[in-house]
């Protein structure tokens, strides 16, 4: 058969908060990887990293309060952080399960950086809460410094804009490894948002939704597939309520009707469809499938999950 091309985006699943759990987590992940590398695809891996960037951002920010020589660490630089020790932890995995399977084939991770713009609306409407919570004394010096903070019970907590991406800088890396037939996992989390400034780089105070940035890494590297791996079998309607109904299939128009409807928990549901309408809608032929993390293999072969295509 030709080789097929797919990314697959993990979601928190996949992952563990505690680094004990996070071995477990990724060990689940790399079978399926494995599932999906038997059946001879070409993949690239990009993967959610939500509570680990807050929880470095939170020891960062504390170190930084305890020790006041040392500066808190701005959150690109957490977002760099929680992709090297994610993606240390998913490719060791995923190298010693195809080993077990008597397959050697190299497994690297990226630290990558993703374009976004400075006037996207985003930025003058922050929707992600990350970090520690604060007095109310630390929240008016972060919103002095021009942040953002969020009052909730507990106390003050920092808020964040999701921008949207618009290009991949290690873009031509990740589609030399994919040409190679090598594993290559990049975009955690989103990738680390960055502005052009001439020929800098500087990051930028948010985190990008990682389903979209799974959809633009997809066309970028001209895939077949966008597959997403979470807790559900399949997408539903009027999830968690008497009339849930699962869906086998989806076409973008019906997506976006069903968006317009609220039918998808935003931060949850809602950005998969989004990148899946995205990644469909942008060339011919294009699907994207949305399934358990444990049925990989039998979601790429149709078998479960839900099927997005354009039509």
């Amino acid at each position: 058969m030709d080789k097929k091309r797919i990314v697959v985006a993990l979601g928190r699943n996949a992952f563990g908060i505690l680094f004990p759990d996070q071995k477990k987590a990724v060990a689940k992940a790399a079978c399926a990887i494995a599932d999906l590398v038997e059946e001879k695809y070409q993949i690239a891996i990009t993967f959610s990293n939500g509570p680990q960037v807050g929880m470095l951002h939170t020891a960062m920010t504390e170190f930084a309060r305890l020790s006041p020589e040392y500066t808190v660490a701005p959150m690109s630089v957490c977002g760099a952080l929680s992709q090297g020790y994610i993606g240390y932890d998913l490719q060791n995995a995923i190298r010693t399960e195809l080993l077990n399977r008597g397959i050697f084939k190299p497994v690297s991770t990226i630290i990558t950086q993703v374009r976004v713009d400075p006037f996207d609306e985003a930025f003058s409407e922050p929707t992600k809460v990350i970090g520690r919570y604060m007095s109310e004394d630390e929240a008016r010096a972060e919103t002095a410094k021009g942040n953002y903070v969020i009052k909730e019970e507990q106390g003050y907590r920092r808020i964040v804009a999701a921008p949207k991406p618009i290009d991949i800088y290690e873009i031509d890396a990740i589609r030399t490894l994919l040409d190679a037939n090598q594993l290559v996992i990049a975009g955690g989390g989103g990738g680390i948002p960055v502005l052009q400034q001439g020929t800098r780089l500087k990051g930028a105070s948010a985190v990008i939704e990682k389903d979209l940035t799974a959809a633009r890494m997809a066309d970028m590297v001209d895939a077949d597939a966008l597959l997403f791996l979470t807790g559900t079998e399949k997408v539903a309607l009027h999830y968690g309520q008497p009339g849930e109904a699962l869906l086998d299939r989806l076409t973008a128009s019906e997506a976006r009707t069903y968006m317009e409807q609220n039918q998808f928990e935003a931060g949850s549901m809602l950005p998969k469809i989004e990148a899946s309408v995205e990644f469909v809608s942008s060339k011919p032929g294009r699907k994207a499938v949305i399934a358990n993390l444990s049925k990989a293999k039998d979601a790429m072969a149709g078998k479960t999950g839900t099927l997005i295509t354009v039509e």
